[in-house]
């Protein structure tokens, strides 16, 4: 078995996090963004000084290819490294960055395997400056169309399209990723499970189903003052009481099924005037598809009208619980096992690159723990000890996999 180099490691994430590096010790690296260039360039550049060559595809994806004896498709390791805006220094670049340690450690120990490697960086894994998250992995895996991804708008008014172009990073359509032997990402856990637990690895089985609809409330605006209490159309108090009512009907339905009541509009948003048009989101996630049929069954039978307001439940999407690749998952066990961590089988209730990936390559991922379970803020921290037994792991599962690939093994989509 081969440790990484945890101080290399460790210096690798601390440069890495000045680009874009924030007052408070978070980052704002938004995808194509001017710190999002210099990450690449940078990320590039280190690709390189250990012989590896770099490809990029017509979404800005980032592909660096370390050569194997065999001709054969290579296994891919990767994440992003884009942020939201005051994110933390951990959550994408991780599983680039122990991807790359991983290449490192077998150029320090002179090894040279059957089976190429890849690491990829995946462009707007985030969403955050262009809507939708995963957009770039979405458009190679066929969820997404390109030509409608290329409209998407910041909030300068850029489009993705003009962003790619700038950015020096728009690709051919020829180098997206296609075959592979598998694919491991490996990322923070962005909860607070594997802390909870004492664990050191989480062994991801797969990515929660889940659902969001947008609920408006429409009502009839009058003046604060004048408008008696029993003569109100009140959209707001309408909203209020739908909230109490789906928390304890949803409460009820499994007490694993998350949901979380999200944006908010109010019309006119004037303190003087009662609302007339109320507006939020509820996005509710589970494992189990006969539970989220529950919980839209309870969103789709909501009243349509309530003390003189309209109520409209409308739906703006899902998706399907994602499983990934049982015989991956057992490897990354098997490895935890050889080097004594202590690891937890679990799914993901957070959105990643892997989800959509795993609809055309053999799919795991990997998870370290979040300290406090914080994510997407500055605040977020895992100890640079559980990030290199990450990146421990993750090479000891590709060094694995190589193996039983060249006595014969292969990795097929269930």
């Amino acid at each position: 078995m081969y440790k990484c180099n945890s101080r290399r490691l460790q210096d690798s994430i601390e440069q890495f996090s000045q680009f874009g590096a924030t007052l408070n010790g978070g980052v704002t690296r938004l995808s194509l963004s001017k710190e999002d260039i210099l990450a690449r360039n940078y990320f590039c550049k280190c690709c390189e000084e250990l012989g590896m060559e770099i490809k990029v595809d017509d979404m800005a994806n980032i592909y660096a290819i370390l050569p194997g004896k065999k001709e054969v498709p290579p296994i891919v390791m990767g994440s992003h490294l884009d942020s939201v805006e005051k994110g933390g220094k951990f959550d994408g670049v991780l599983g680039v960055l122990t991807a790359l340690e991983a290449i490192r450690t077998l150029k320090d120990n002179e090894i040279e395997l059957d089976v190429p490697l890849m690491i990829v960086n995946f462009t707007n894994e985030e969403g955050a400056r262009f809507d939708p998250a995963m957009m770039s992995s979405g458009v190679i895996a066929a969820k997404f169309e390109k030509a409608q991804m290329l409209q998407s708008v910041d909030n300068n008014g850029m489009t993705f399209q003009a962003a790619l172009q700038a950015s020096g990073y728009e690709g051919e359509q020829q180098h997206r990723l296609k075959e592979a032997l598998a694919y491991i990402e490996l990322h923070i856990e962005q909860g607070p499970v594997l802390e909870a637990k004492q664990m050191e690895i989480g062994v991801v089985e797969g990515v929660l189903g889940m659902v969001c609809y947008e609920i408006t409330f429409t009502g009839q605006s009058n003046h604060a003052g004048t408008t008696p209490m029993a003569m109100r159309q009140d959209p707001m108090i309408v909203a209020a009481k739908t909230m109490v009512f789906l928390h304890e009907q949803l409460g009820k339905i499994d007490e694993q099924l998350v949901f979380t009541f999200g944006r908010m509009h109010v019309l006119p948003n004037i303190h003087t005037v009662i609302p007339n048009k109320v507006t939020f989101t509820i996005d509710s996630r589970h494992q189990n598809p006969a539970i989220m049929q529950k919980v839209e069954e309870v969103l789709k039978n909501l009243p349509t009208e309530d003390k003189g307001c309209r109520i409209e439940p409308v739906k703006l999407w899902g998706r399907d619980t994602v499983l990934f690749d049982r015989q991956i998952c057992d490897e990354i066990e098997k490895s935890c096992q050889r080097f004594g961590y202590t690891s937890h089988r679990m799914f993901s209730g957070a959105g990643h690159d892997a989800q959509y990936i795993a609809t055309m390559i053999p799919s795991a991922m990997i998870f370290v723990p979040s300290i406090n379970g914080k994510s997407h803020c500055e605040e977020e921290e895992t100890s640079f000890e559980d990030c290199a037994k990450g990146a421990d792991i993750l090479l000891e599962t590709v060094l694995t996999m190589q193996t039983k690939y060249s006595m014969g093994q292969t990795y097929s989509l269930h």
